[in-house]
């Protein structure tokens, strides 16, 4: 018998994460060990999975020729990218997040984490 597919539950809100000791580069950082979420703290046991996304999207992705475009989008570029994580919680719970190196504005320069959705199996 196959295995189900899980199904997404898009949630697309910013989260707080944890780490047991802060990562050596604030805009690489490794998959944190866990994050809070609307009040409610979740431990992270297990990395499923972990891939970069450094397209440029918008207006950012008009502003390089395409030599430097192709570069950029191999090994990314200041304040583009993002980071993704696909982990399993202590609830047995999967999520992916992810870390974007944005910056929100002039003043927070440092990029934020996000709660992607969560990953749901089908059991009917």
């Amino acid at each position: 018998m196959p295995i189900p597919e899980p199904s997404m539950r898009f949630i697309d809100e910013p989260i707080e994460v944890r780490f047991d000791s802060p990562p050596q580069l604030e805009k690489s950082p490794p998959c944190p060990q866990g994050f809070t979420w609307h009040s409610e703290t979740f431990r992270i046991v297990e990395l499923l999975a972990e891939w970069k996304d450094f397209r440029r999207r918008g207006r950012m992705g008009r502003n390089m020729i395409p030599p430097h475009l192709s570069r950029a989008e191999r090994i990314g570029s200041w304040g583009v990218g993002r980071f993704f994580f696909r982990v399993r919680t202590d609830a047995s719970r999967i999520f992916d997040i992810y870390f974007d190196r944005a910056p929100a504005d002039a003043s927070d320069r440092k990029g934020s984490w996000v709660l992607f959705g969560e990953r749901l199996v089908d059991t009917s």
